[in-house]
């Protein structure tokens, strides 16, 4: 139970019951207590501003590159990790996780690879110490071009 002290101080009194399954006996403890509580803004939105296909040569064409502009609110972000899915966003075929540095600004682009062509849901996730935030899209890849 919680109360205030009946001394001058006006810090709250923490008094803790224990029981004593053995004995019926109980343990009592008088003491005060503090705490800080830090607030932090944090990640607050993660947005895909723009996906675009890179274009390459037959020799490289086994992957399709597409990069991804995004842009987000609040703290700057220290890591990014992708999870690509299946069109349900329910089974993940990969997740890719990369350390950042954003100095200013918070746009960035992020380049991911996709084996073969087909329809994938991307979560985009930005986080922190403190904080993480995500983005999803659908994307079609089509041999080296997405819509």
């Amino acid at each position: 139970t919680t109360g205030a002290s009946s001394d001058s101080d006006s810090s709250p009194t923490v008094e803790s019951v224990e029981d004593n399954p053995d004995g019926g006996c109980h343990i009592y403890r008088n003491g005060y207590y503090a705490s800080s509580i830090a607030v932090v803004e944090g990640i607050l939105e993660v947005n895909i501003i723009q996906m675009t296909s890179i274009q390459m040569t037959e020799s490289q064409a086994e992957n399709s590159l597409v990069d991804f502009v995004v842009t987000c609110q609040g703290s700057l972000p220290t890591d990014v990790c992708t999870v690509v899915s299946d069109p349900t966003c329910q089974v993940s075929k990969s997740v890719v996780c990369d350390p950042i540095v954003v100095t200013d600004e918070c746009l960035l682009t992020i380049r991911r690879a996709f084996e073969e062509p087909g329809t994938y849901c991307i979560n985009i996730t930005l986080g922190d110490d403190t904080s993480q935030a995500l983005a999803s899209a659908l994307i079609s890849v089509n041999g080296g071009e997405s819509t």
